[in-house]
């Protein structure tokens, strides 16, 4: 039995924005691999696409526009340049397009910082980038990027091949709290956090996975 907890994510107020439609291509070149990866019980295999970008600017200057945040989204980072640049920055788990985005963006005499976050259903979590912008050139930079829109049967299948790694049989007892996949280049590579209860000193393990080769890295323990 598959010991699964989906960690409850305080995230931004969901602006529901419908995207539907095949993805759009983008301008900027795609460094991902091609290959879908397969993982999961040899009978109920879970297939995983390349981290795309299926957004476009029209997208996101209309998530921008129809923003609920208090505050909303600063006149300034209302432009097609700037919602291109953000287009082109935003990756996703396979490519797929969220069923909803939320975006807040404000500004400070020298920096305007825009958050951008979404998830489709039966993902465990959401996405959440953090961008800092410069509205007189249009240029995005990545601050942050908590990326846990996920699958539930995909992480629960990721959550399998880590405790069948070598080196997984400290996670038994453990509970898995949190999935969190990386953007190219470290796409194929999943950060996972375990833990043994809610205490503040109770055991933690923090870890990445390679979905490829299966293997553990960077294993690092607390109250074990």
């Amino acid at each position: 039995m598959t010991r699964f907890r989906v960690l409850v994510l305080a995230g931004m107020a969901v602006a529901q924005v419908a995207c539907s439609g095949p993805p759009p291509p983008s301008s900027a070149p795609v460094a991902t691999p091609t290959a879908s990866v397969v993982i999961g019980d040899p009978g109920n295999p879970i297939s995983l696409r390349p981290a795309g970008r299926p957004f476009n600017a029209e997208d996101i200057l209309q998530a921008m526009r129809d923003s609920v945040r208090p505050g909303g989204v600063a006149a300034e980072l209302q432009t097609e340049a700037i919602a291109a640049a953000v287009a082109d920055t935003i990756w996703t788990l396979q490519g797929d397009r969220w069923d909803a985005i939320a975006t807040s963006g404000a500004c400070d005499p020298e920096s305007c910082t825009l958050e951008v976050a979404g998830s489709a259903a039966g993902d465990a979590g959401e996405d959440v980038w953090v961008l800092s912008v410069d509205p007189a050139t249009a240029d995005v930079v990545v601050v942050n990027a908590d990326l846990h829109a996920i699958p539930t049967t995909a992480a629960e299948a990721i959550d399998r091949l880590a405790r069948a790694a070598e080196g997984g049989a400290a996670l038994d007892d453990l509970l898995l709290t949190s999935v969190r996949w990386q953007p190219p280049p470290d796409d194929g590579t999943f950060a996972l956090a375990y833990r043994s209860g809610d205490e503040e000193e109770s055991c933690s393990i923090d870890a990445r996975l390679d979905i490829v080769s299966g293997e553990l890295t960077e294993v690092a323990s607390s109250g074990c």
